[in-house]
């Protein structure tokens, strides 16, 4: 009897949020005795499962070109995703999992005409709404319910607006595939929205993200003088970095320091007095003594999903602050956080003191039960393991 084998699909491999994830399902994959494979288009850390390199650096700068002057994205990379489709043809795998086919890698129109031609069963996880929009990855910043009938006239395009032919490509490229999909949310709002999108007829299951619950784990107390702390991989005005800066002028630097993780050397050089500014870091072990050492987690982001840096911290000890945005709220609970409207910088320094002076309210140990019983990667990636052997009997 052949080995089973999945083989997923995303713009990056063991990096970032969405690579982690699935290089978590790979693994997840690989102790339930499977083969597994990624194929991923940019960046990428060592990883258990077998890569595969989709294109290089020309595909993907040509492609960018094409998304940001064209509206194209989605509908380069033609050579590259030539080379993909006869490569899984060779492998033959038991199961494809999509996760990010955006971002200027794919072709997405080509790799679903194939699709439609064989009879592997598909997963689709949702890590945001690019997938049932025209184009956009988040609507929420303009309330926009174009969506749940057909993009057209797009607010967000600077230049060419494809958003029509965008919407309906997916529209007719799902439609072909939809007996052989099933569609993963990561949380119950985007699971809400498929469900009043061109989505709705599809098999649609809700899994959260899980996390490594060992590698972050409470590793050292609490700093003397309360420290804020953010991460964000990068840091743009979608993640609420304007926010984090307005928050240093509504809480007194006595109170409590600043640390904002995942920034450019040029956004450190530009940090107000009272901020203390740390590039990027894929390193776990900094990440959760950093998460640690916080007496509160902010996050501030106007357009999310399911973020997992909120699961991080929660698994670190630490509570969390966060905008009602998307899936972000489903994280905590009133033990473990605190939510605030979107864009409220003055309740979010309300919050962050209410947590500060009330620490007996938001204990350490709430935070970290929390987490692991529901965010352990082990027990949330193993229900996708569950979905795929149904699929292939």
């Amino acid at each position: 009897m052949p080995m089973k084998s999945v083989l997923q699909l995303n713009v990056t491999a063991n990096w970032g949020s969405t690579g982690k994830i699935s290089e978590g399902i790979g693994i997840a994959a690989l102790n339930s005795g499977w083969e597994s494979y990624i194929a991923y288009g940019r960046y990428m850390n060592p990883s258990k499962s077998n890569l595969i390199k989709v294109g290089n650096q020309f595909d993907i700068y040509a492609h960018y070109a094409k998304s940001r002057f064209l509206d194209g994205e989605g509908l380069g990379s033609l050579r590259a995703t030539k080379v993909l489709i006869n490569y899984i043809k060779r492998l033959s795998p038991s199961l494809i999992h999509l996760h990010n086919i955006h971002d200027h890698w794919l072709n997405y129109p080509t790799l679903f005409e194939y699709l439609g031609e064989i009879d592997t069963p598909i997963v689709w996880t949702f890590h945001d709404c690019w997938a049932f929009t025209g184009g956009c990855t988040y609507f929420d910043s303009i309330e926009c319910e174009k969506w749940k009938t057909s993009c057209r006239e797009c607010l967000m395009k600077r230049w060419a607006d494809k958003s029509l032919v965008q919407f309906e490509n997916r529209k007719r490229l799902i439609a072909s595939l939809e007996s052989r999909l099933t569609i993963i949310s990561v949380s119950k709002w985007i699971e809400n929205y498929c469900r009043e999108s061109i989505l709705r007829d599809c098999n649609l299951k809700l899994i959260h993200n899980g996390i490594d619950t060992n590698a972050f784990d409470i590793l050292t107390s609490k700093d003397s003088k309360p420290l804020i702390l953010g991460v964000a991989l990068p840091w743009s005005e979608r993640k609420g970095l304007a926010d984090m800066l307005e928050l240093r002028k509504q809480i007194p630097i006595e109170k409590a320091n600043i640390c904002l993780v995942g920034l450019s050397e040029k956004q450190i050089s530009k940090l107000p007095y009272g901020i203390i500014g740390i590039r990027k870091t894929q390193n776990v072990e900094e990440l959760a003594t950093l998460y640690s050492r916080a007496a509160v987690f902010v996050n501030p982001t106007h357009s999310d999903n399911f973020p997992t840096v909120n699961l991080e911290a929660l698994a670190c000890g630490t509570p969390v602050v966060t905008y009602r945005t998307g899936g972000s709220p489903e994280a905590i609970d009133e033990s473990t956080g605190i939510i605030v409207d979107k864009g409220d910088v003055h309740g979010l320094a309300k919050a962050i003191i209410k947590i500060i002076d009330n620490a007996a309210l938001f204990k350490s140990e709430n935070c970290r039960n929390r987490a692991v019983i529901n965010f352990n990667r082990d027990i949330q990636f193993n229900k996708y393991i569950d979905i795929y052997e149904n699929l292939i009997k």
